[in-house]
């Protein structure tokens, strides 16, 4: 991720009467490098409602197309095929060539109440949503109609938004899941739960666990996931002052890496999904229901009693399966390299640059970091630059670097 520009965007029917004070932009996504930009208000002027999504050409200064909805906008996110609007209990996915509604989940509600934990993927043919599997209520865990979700367990919902159907849960973890993250190809899958201790990497459609490394002993809110272009680091922010590092690639957990809702064979081509993508059965909830139908069919997959109210297995053969007691017996991996922000506490989002080994950082105070990652033999980046957003004209990285190298 690079900064080349900042373009300043003339919100449609916003008049000489609008203060400060009446809010701003809560939002803001572009479509990779393009100039479609989702623009979501935060305040109480009608302009800057957080219940508005305004879709903006920024070389045109024009509004492509505004849409309002019932509740709070929590997140946005788009590829070049599908736009998903994330409210507090419901996703909306839309055609992004004509802004269609094409289906809309039901979710559970997103603990924190300003937080979305969803992801979509960035890739054209793997084009997945991934988000927090529903605890259905025990008097009704099958009811199509007016099912209610109480709370989010530990798996995850792999969602094909190109045949607008469930294709697979992941087992992540044992309490709920606090942050999701999808690479650039729609191959992996990050996740962390409340705790924030241990991160995990599935493959995706096959949730097949992969990695899993160590964030820290002491729980800790995680705050941002990134994986860089090539898939071969992850970085990952919290509520400390400390950014890690992870290394992909080599070995991955041993044996207990099958961990994941095991789903028949686990290669990378991903048969699942393309056998769910000429399925044309109905789904509700998201395809939730009908994913659970075709398991007790097909008698494939372990899901955890918490979640589904399925009892310890589905109809049929599981295959080769170890319990997580075993999984976890192989150690989580440490950081490979790490970096210490200033101070703790600070809302933070993490990048990784897609041609140089960098950390790109910024925090809720209004700091853009960026850092050097050394490859071979990792440990604590270098700070290369740091700018105050708030003031654009303030240059603090070559004092930084000046100071350092005594320039």
């Amino acid at each position: 991720m690079v900064i080349r520009y900042i373009i300043a965007i003339r919100l449609e029917n916003a008049t000489q009467n609008v203060s400060l004070a009446d809010g701003g932009i809560g939002i803001v996504e572009m479509l990779f490098c393009t100039s479609l930009v989702a623009l979501v208000g935060a305040g109480e002027h009608p302009s800057f409602s957080p219940r508005r999504l305004q879709i903006t050409n920024t070389k045109r200064q024009s509004t492509i197309c505004e849409l309002t909805f019932q509740t709070s906008i929590l997140a946005v996110k788009l590829n070049r095929r599908r736009l998903i609007v994330v409210l507090e209990q419901t996703i909306f996915v839309y055609d992004i060539s004509n802004m269609k509604l094409l289906h809309t989940i039901d979710t559970s509600p997103n603990p924190s109440g300003n937080q979305a934990i969803c992801a979509l993927s960035p890739s054209n043919e793997n084009c997945y949503i991934a988000y927090p599997s529903p605890t259905p209520s025990p008097s009704s865990p099958f009811s199509s109609h007016g099912t209610q979700h109480t709370s989010s367990s530990g798996d995850v919902l792999i969602f094909d938004a190109l045949s607008l159907q469930v294709v697979n849960i992941v087992q992540a973890h044992k309490s709920p899941v606090a942050y999701v993250a999808i690479n650039s190809e729609g191959t992996l899958l990050a996740t962390a739960s409340d705790k924030g201790t241990v991160i995990r990497v599935f493959s995706i459609p096959n949730a097949v666990k992969l990695y899993q490394f160590r964030r820290g002993s002491y729980p800790a809110r995680i705050h941002s996931i990134s994986f860089n272009l090539v898939s071969t680091l992850l970085c990952v922010s919290s509520d400390t002052e400390t950014v890690h590092v992870f290394k992909l690639g080599g070995n991955a957990v041993g044996p207990g890496g099958n961990a994941g809702a095991n789903n028949g064979t686990a290669n990378s081509t991903g048969g699942v999904a393309s056998a769910s993508r000429h399925s044309t059965g109905p789904t509700t909830i998201g395809g939730f229901e009908a994913f659970i139908d075709e398991k007790k069919k097909t008698g494939k997959g372990v899901i955890r009693r918490q979640s589904l109210h399925l009892g310890r297995t589905v109809a049929g053969s599981v295959g080769n399966y170890l319990p997580d007691a075993l999984t976890e017996m192989w150690e989580p991996t440490r950081d490979f390299a790490y970096l210490k922000l200033p101070s703790s506490g600070v809302q933070s989002v993490v990048a990784l640059s897609n041609t140089t080994p960098q950390v790109m950082v910024v925090t809720s105070e209004g700091y853009f970091y960026q850092y050097n990652i050394d490859l071979e033999n990792g440990g604590e980046c270098v700070l290369l630059k740091q700018y105050s957003l708030m003031e654009p004209n303030e240059d603090v990285g070559t004092s930084v670097m000046a100071e350092k190298y005594g320039d």
